[in-house]
């Protein structure tokens, strides 16, 4: 929560959107405000089935044999599991919205829907001369660089990606190496990720002291090399080049005992040098990054010009066809930017059983069973016996967010805010590549289920008072 200050003082706001001293109610109305991250609503069939076959099932494949070797470690003692929570703890949500996603994907239905959506707008175009001649080819350059993107995935994902080399020391070696010579160009000659207006947070990720576990690091680079040998094969050049005669095993152990890219001030002084002390270097992970360099931009330019920028041109040419043919009935891909949704408080059918629209904290306390994931804090069993466990903690919508909406402010036709996003049910996550407003679902927290945690668990009257206005 933030607080204002106007003249040094707190401020005075005339208008705002208050909290809502009525709680929210089923099936009334709700906006939400906030900027959705990034959906694919509007790709070809050809990409979506590119995303479903070869990304998405990559992913998986991968996070989940990822998974295991990550809660082995997790599994040997209160250390190890502290280190590890945070990259499991991303790991599981990834799983979580790629397994959502892939259902989708999956889905007879949606399928069904998008080629035949296709299927219209393809008509409409044939039918116009003008059109035809801009974006009738649009659609056959999209399955052509489906095809490029099939071919060279394995090897974009594990080497320009960084797949095979999952070690934070990876990552910033090769902030230093690459930053070291993209900065010597023009700011439009650059890399994206080293123009001028990012350049301050790859100095922030450079400089930061966060701690860097070297144990850890070799579990994560040991497995990531493992598969790079599994995914390009034992004979492949490249493979040959990055372990030579040795194991993953080894070859993590070596660089990352040799490594001085744990200490941020080392790093500081590389980054704040010449390009030549970077070049110099003997640092382990300096050297790899310079000699696997030009073999990653390559696979990378290839990338660029035969899929993404294939992949953009003909889009803007279909989208400037479908919105001659649909008009605003469609509404663009999310880019970040900011939008509106509105929607109900409703729940849905969960294999033939209707999933009510509200919990309650009666209901985590139901749920608590003292192991992860089911464990409440402390401070909540402390409070069991002051907490109004009857009243409501989160509800469901039928509101159309996207990662990025989380924190979006839940308002009602009053202008009250009666909740705040921060989810979607498993459903949702299909929300990539379409709404299905049967199954989807914005999960949020109530207002009162806030106010009630703030007076109840965490005494916080003070706070509470000044939020209403007291």
């Amino acid at each position: 929560m933030l607080r204002a200050y106007e003249n040094g003082k707190p401020a005075v706001v005339k208008d705002y959107f208050p909290f809502s001293q009525g709680g929210v109610k089923a099936d009334e109305l709700v906006f939400t405000s906030g900027n959705p991250g990034r959906t694919s609503r509007l790709l070809t069939v050809s990409q979506l089935e590119t995303v479903r076959d070869v990304r998405l099932i990559s992913a998986m494949r991968r996070g989940y044999e990822l998974r295991g070797a990550l809660t082995q470690y997790r599994k040997l003692g209160s250390e190890q599991a502290r280190v590890a929570y945070n990259d499991l703890f991303s790991l599981e949500n990834g799983l979580k919205v790629f397994s959502g996603e892939l259902d989708a994907l999956q889905s007879h239905e949606l399928m069904a829907r998008k080629r035949a959506d296709e299927a219209s707008l393809q008509a409409y175009v044939a039918a116009d001369p003008m059109l035809k001649s801009e974006a009738g080819g649009a659609w056959k350059a999209i399955e052509k660089a489906q095809m490029v993107y099939r071919e060279i995935f394995n090897e974009f994902d594990a080497i320009e990606g960084g797949r095979g080399f999952n070690s934070r020391y990876f990552g910033l070696a090769r902030a230093l190496v690459r930053g070291s010579e993209e900065r010597t160009k023009p700011n439009g000659d650059r890399l994206p990720e080293f123009s001028s207006a990012r350049l301050p947070l790859v100095e922030r990720q450079v400089f930061s002291p966060a701690p860097i576990y070297p144990d850890f690091e070799k579990i994560k680079l040991e497995f990531s090399l493992t598969k790079l040998r599994e995914l390009l094969g034992t004979d492949d050049p490249f493979v040959v080049q990055v372990l030579g005669k040795e194991s993953p095993e080894q070859v993590a152990k070596r660089l990352i005992d040799g490594t001085k890219l744990g200490d941020p001030v080392f790093r500081k002084t590389l980054w704040e040098g010449s390009r030549d002390a970077i070049e110099a270097s003997t640092d382990p992970f300096l050297k790899l990054v310079r000699d696997i360099d030009t073999h990653a931009r390559a696979i990378r330019k290839r990338y660029e010009n035969e899929v993404t920028a294939v992949e953009q041109k003909s889009a803007e040419l279909i989208a400037k066809a479908r919105f001659a043919q649909l008009g605003t009935k469609v509404y663009p891909d999310a880019t970040n930017t900011l939008r509106l949704s509105f929607g109900a408080v409703q729940g849905w059918q969960e294999r033939g059983k209707p999933v009510a629209p509200f919990t309650n904290f009666a209901g985590a306390f139901n749920r608590h069973t003292g192991a992860e994931p089911y464990a409440l804090p402390d401070s909540w069993l402390a409070a069991k016996g002051k907490i109004n466990l009857a009243q409501n903690y989160n509800f469901v919508t039928t509101n159309d967010i996207i990662g990025g909406n989380s924190g979006s402010p839940m308002i009602n036709r009053n202008a009250e805010i009666v909740g705040l996003a921060f989810d979607g049910n498993v459903h949702s996550h299909g929300g990539s590549f379409w709404s299905d407003p049967k199954l989807n679902r914005t999960i949020g927290v109530t207002i009162g289920g806030i106010q009630e945690a703030l007076k109840s668990i965490y005494g916080a009257t003070e706070l509470l008072a000044e939020i209403n206005g007291k």
